[in-house]
């Protein structure tokens, strides 16, 4: 077995299996392998007591287990957690635990950076640099369970969320790749439904995803009508609201699902009056949907502000009085900036010009 240094880490099982056999030993191995990283978050070839000696001396010289590294970690007050990480040539992403009574929720980045150019977001006002491997996105996962530890004998993280930095339908070969693994019975064992997919709206992928997944779906919304979400989420240009809801209702048929989630971050002033309430509720009633009311998170040099709590609540009640399933998220860990649109990492050789047409159209060939 020659030395290749590549990362076993992020592999799907078929791929790993294959790899195995490639250098002569059974398929199986990958299943022992992966039982080890994803059930027990080892990452240390000699506490792997099911290989054999003379195998994981081979893996220790030939392959990897690379996580990525740590470069800060803070936790806020809340108990929410968020690490930044180096992945390599000045580049960092961050990822949040959001701890609930019932569950923990990893939120995870699938790129370094944004192209989407939202313009309320951390992210997507740093640029674009890469998009992260399978091995970047799941090896999250993996330290995320390290670094919490266990909790009553099962790992504190029981849901994953492409939440993180970046668009996670642009990085779609990698996403795939990582979803398989979090849902594998042999990875992580995450039911679908604890697996979500957030998307600003590409909506060929969306098409593709359904195609090769079942994971829960959620879109960055954020506007009833299309002058509105041209300017909040500038993708809407390329694929306007009746295209991405045609392609949210058709996910949710081929995939069984009981409902596409859409965000909705509430802008003080600029999507929050009753009667854009309304246009909402006449998009999504009689459809799977349920809608997520986001506080705005500040984030310097944005000249947005956050919606009053009482206006939030009266934004609800004509959706609920309407029959949609609607939920307001409480911020959670903006004392760290580790909010939803507050994450930021540190990017270098960054792209910040404006999502151009060109770019839509290279993003909708990934």
């Amino acid at each position: 077995m020659a030395a290749s240094n590549q990362n076993l880490i992020g592999l799907p099982r078929a791929e790993l299996e294959n790899w195995f056999a490639a250098t002569g030993e059974k398929p199986f191995r990958a299943r022992q392998l992966m039982r080890w990283l994803y059930e027990r978050g080892e990452v240390d070839w000699t506490a792997m007591s099911d290989l054999s000696l003379n195998l994981r001396e081979t893996l220790a010289t030939s392959v990897s287990l690379q996580l990525p590294a740590v470069d800060t970690r803070a936790q806020s007050a809340d108990g929410t957690v968020k690490w930044s990480l180096d992945v390599g040539s000045g580049q960092r992403v961050e990822m949040v635990f959001i701890p609930e009574a019932r569950r923990g929720t990893l939120c995870v980045s699938s790129q370094v950076g944004c192209a989407m150019d939202c313009p309320f977001c951390a992210t997507g006002r740093q640029g674009f640099n890469r998009n992260l491997s399978a091995a970047e996105i799941v090896g999250q996962v993996v330290l995320a369970g390290r670094e919490l530890g266990l909790e009553q004998g099962a790992s504190r993280v029981t849901n994953v969320v492409f939440m993180g930095m970046g668009e996670p339908l642009a990085n779609f070969r990698e996403l795939v790749r990582a979803c398989d693994v979090l849902t594998d019975d042999f990875g992580f064992g995450l039911s679908r439904r604890r697996v979500t997919v957030s998307t600003s709206g590409l909506v060929p992928q969306i098409d593709r995803l359904a195609a090769v997944s079942n994971v829960a779906l959620a879109i960055s919304l954020h506007a009833a009508t299309d002058d509105l979400r041209d300017e909040l989420v500038p993708i809407n240009r390329k694929h306007p609201i009746a295209e991405l809801l045609a392609a949210c209702w058709d996910y949710a048929a081929r995939t069984n699902s009981k409902q596409v989630t859409f965000e909705y971050i509430m802008l003080d002033g600029v999507n929050d009056s009753l009667g854009q309430a309304r246009q909402l509720a006449s998009l999504l009633q009689g459809h799977p949907a349920k809608v997520n009311l986001i506080p705005f998170n500040p984030v310097a040099g944005t000249p947005y502000g956050r919606t009053p709590q009482p206006r939030v609540d009266a934004f609800r009640k004509v959706l609920m009085d309407r029959g949609i399933v609607t939920v307001t998220r409480r911020p959670r860990g903006d004392d760290i900036d580790a909010a939803c649109g507050q994450l930021a990492g540190s990017l270098r050789n960054k792209v910040r010009t404006p999502l151009s047409e060109k770019t839509m159209h290279t993003v909708n060939r990934t």
